[in-house]
């Protein structure tokens, strides 16, 4: 019944995952593409009234980073606790950022991860802010090749802001204040003053654009990677395949709101003032061989009158999406939702309160993995009850079997009235023989929330355990191929990604074996079918798990372990035979000696 159980568990999970999909994700994705098509549609997206000037005009050839950090008009340093770069005085362009909390391999001596790259590199990636003008008015505005003035600072540090200025010799003076944060917050304080006769209206505009996405990205079916932002209080989401046909834009109007480009652990993203109402768009163009992508908006129209100075403060996050720093900024700037820039699922509501118990536990513990122990048995412990229940369920099936044998043996030629006999029984002996499938039914969406805050939390990477385990993120570096970490290379670089789950390390070994071990605590199946799948379903395991984050492995390797002690506590406590011993005999263990 037990097996039976488990069946009947998968096939509702799997239920649920495809009913979803099917009946709330599709209407739900449809729904909105339709609202973005008349959304571009209503504006003129090709024609708007002010639009952000094209930067894939010119494409010149690909010159190393530190070369095209040379560029005329000169740079100013950016220097805090966790970032550093430069920005160009050409275009006053963000393009050269690194994160100094981050490194590319778990050896903190190993480079720094590049965030915004200049144009003209293998991978450029950068943000700009501007203004455009009124149709048909032809004043100079500052563009990419504008070089402006450094009046104000050397160094862009927290409290140390740098002051440019450019004047368009038409009567117009724009300022420029950059400020930025001890984490990854940059404030841009945008004025303009109008010492001319005429009157002008100006459209502010900024936007993130990538020009390629680097090979090295990672892609995974369950993490979303590409456009985000909030419009409207929704997430707007796309992928940079769904402008790999040069569909036109995606377009979307609110007043509050942000947009920008994700990475796995990392984002930039530009973020207008809350109370202004803004055009947004999701774009893509052909660039070289592949792609570019720009996150844009236009806030709306600015009237500069003569003698008049008109502000404008916005913001660009560029760095880690460490959710306590997200999730600040969107409670102390307002920003709506900032923090649906990590990816916590459509079940957000399982992943955010099991990511809140893990950083509350590494805060207590000071170690993420001790942290996913004590979570597993906090888990274990509120599933007790239902665990308690399902085992004096699986005890009075027990107690019933001889009945239910002799009910299908009267009725064999007969369905009906056997299930007909068998619901009788269950009702006359209070028995529920679903209610065993609760607790695993359970245990499936807390596992693949924990996949997913595992996935997608930048507080795990590059965090040690113990042992070989020195990236909780990364799967267990050892395997075979490298003899089990006695040669010095990890193997999950080596093999194509589709065979990752070939490179099998100590962990997920581990958790086959405990996997196995349990499967023997219980007779076995009478089907030869199900007996031969449980018989595989251990390696499956070992196989399934060999290319997930090796902090998942070791959640479920202990979940196991508490699992078959709290079997073996419960069947001996309602009287169950246990099988565990006489299955873990030999085959050769129990043959009969031959005759003398």
């Amino acid at each position: 019944m037990e097996n039976k159980n488990l069946l009947i568990a998968v096939a509702l999970s799997a239920a649920v995952l495809f009913g979803w999909q099917y009946f709330v994700a599709g209407p739900q994705m449809k729904a909105e593409q339709q609202k973005q098509h008349v959304l571009a549609k209503e504006k003129g997206v090709e024609a708007k009234p002010a639009s952000i000037p094209d930067k894939t005009q010119q494409i010149a050839a690909i010159i190393p980073r530190n070369k095209a950090l040379q560029s005329p008009g000169g740079r100013v340093v950016i220097s805090t606790p966790t970032v550093d770069g430069s920005f160009s005085l050409k275009g006053a362009r963000f393009d050269d950022l690194q994160l100094r909390k981050y490194h590319e391999t778990v050896d903190p001596k190993s480079p720094e991860v590049v965030l915004f790259s200049p144009q003209n590199t293998a991978f450029p990636y950068y943000a700009v802010y501007g203004w455009v003008a009124a149709p048909g008015d032809t004043v100079k505005l500052p563009d990419d090749n504008t070089v402006w003035t450094l009046t104000s600072g050397k160094v862009l540090a927290p409290n140390a802001p740098v002051t440019l200025t450019w004047n368009n010799g038409q009567g117009l003076v724009f300022t420029r204040t950059i400020s930025v944060d001890d984490q990854y917050m940059f404030t841009v304080h945008d004025s303009v003053a109008n010492k001319s006769g005429k009157a002008h209206t100006l459209y502010p505009f900024a936007y993130v654009a990538r020009d390629g996405v680097p090979p090295e990205s990672q892609h995974y079916w369950s993490l979303h990677e590409g456009f985000v932002g909030v419009a409207d209080g929704s997430l707007k989401d796309a992928k940079y395949s769904d402008f790999d046909k040069n569909e036109p834009p995606q377009a979307f109007r609110s007043t509050g709101g942000w947009l920008g480009i994700t990475d796995k652990y990392w984002m930039a993203a530009v973020v207008p003032p809350q109370n202004e109402p803004f055009d947004g768009n999701y774009r893509g163009r052909p660039y070289r061989n592949t792609h570019s992508y720009q996150a844009d908006y236009r806030l709306g129209a600015h009237p500069l009158q003569p003698g008049q100075t008109i502000d404008l403060t916005q913001h660009l996050f560029a760095g880690a999406k460490v959710v306590s720093v997200v999730q600040a900024y969107e409670k102390n700037l307002n920003i709506a939702k900032f923090d649906y820039a990590i990816d916590w699922g459509w079940y957000s509501f399982f992943t955010r309160p099991i990511f809140w118990v893990l950083d509350k536990a590494n805060a207590l513990l000071g170690n993420f993995g001790l942290a996913i122990l004590l979570l597993t048995v906090l888990i274990r412990g509120a599933l007790f009850p239902l665990a308690n229940a399902q085992f004096r369920q699986m005890t009075r099936m027990k107690k019933l079997q001889p009945e239910m044998e002799r009910i299908k043996e009267r009725n064999k030629d007969d369905r009906v009235a056997q299930q007909q006999e068998m619901m009788a029984l269950y009702s006359r002996e209070k028995v529920n023989p679903v209610s065993g499938c609760l607790p695993m039914v359970i245990q499936i969406p807390i596992l693949f929330s924990l996949y997913k805050v595992f996935l997608v939390t930048i507080e795990m990477y590059h965090t040690p355990f113990f042992g070989w385990i020195k990236d909780l993120s990364a799967p267990d570096p050892t395997s075979w191929i490298n003899l089990f970490g006695l040669l010095p290379f990890n193997p999950h670089g080596l093999l194509p990604g589709f065979l990752g789950f070939l490179s099998i390390g100590i962990w997920p070994i581990l958790l086959g074996i405990t996997q196995w071990v349990q499967t023997k605590m219980n007779p076995a199946p009478a089907d030869p079918v199900q007996a031969q799948m449980f018989g595989y379903m251990p390696i499956l395991f070992t196989f399934m798990f060999a290319s997930l984050p090796s902090g998942l492995v070791i959640y479920y390797t202990w979940s196991n372990l508490l699992t078959l002690l709290q079997q073996y506590f419960m069947m001996r406590k309602y009287g169950v035979e246990i099988h565990l011993f006489n299955n873990l005999k030999l085959p050769w263990a129990n043959k009969p000696k031959p005759a003398e």
